[in-house]
């Protein structure tokens, strides 16, 4: 069982407690997501490259809360759709791999259908 299977059932266990699975459609959970990506990056607005990069204590314990929001949500409607997290990601990376092969994109930001400069 991953990480991400621990979590869910955790999640699914704090969710039934409360009765709000009622609530948790795929499409509310992906609206609750972007609401909490949203807060996630009000953290960082108004920040400069360095800022972000170090952010003082109180702003970091901020961005740690909306990431764990954020990651809840995303879970949820994982589990929601009966998605395995880690299956998707590791399947995701093999596609980035043969799209982005690393010694054509090493140190690019180009997007893999735009041509090398």
């Amino acid at each position: 069982m991953s990480d991400f299977q621990t979590i869910q059932q955790a999640l699914r266990r704090f969710t039934d407690e409360r009765d709000w699975a009622q609530f948790h459609s795929p499409k509310n959970l992906a609206m609750a997501l972007a609401g909490e990506t949203g807060e996630l990056v009000a953290n960082f607005q108004w920040l400069t490259e360095a800022q972000s990069a170090a952010p003082d204590a109180a702003t970091k314990q901020a961005i740690r809360e909306e990431i764990a929001d954020v990651q809840m949500y995303l879970l949820l409607l994982a589990d929601k759709l009966d998605i395995d997290v880690a299956q998707a990601v590791a399947e995701k990376m093999e596609m980035n791999a043969r799209k982005y092969p690393a010694p054509e994109f090493s140190g690019s930001a180009r997007k893999y259908d735009r041509p090398a400069d």
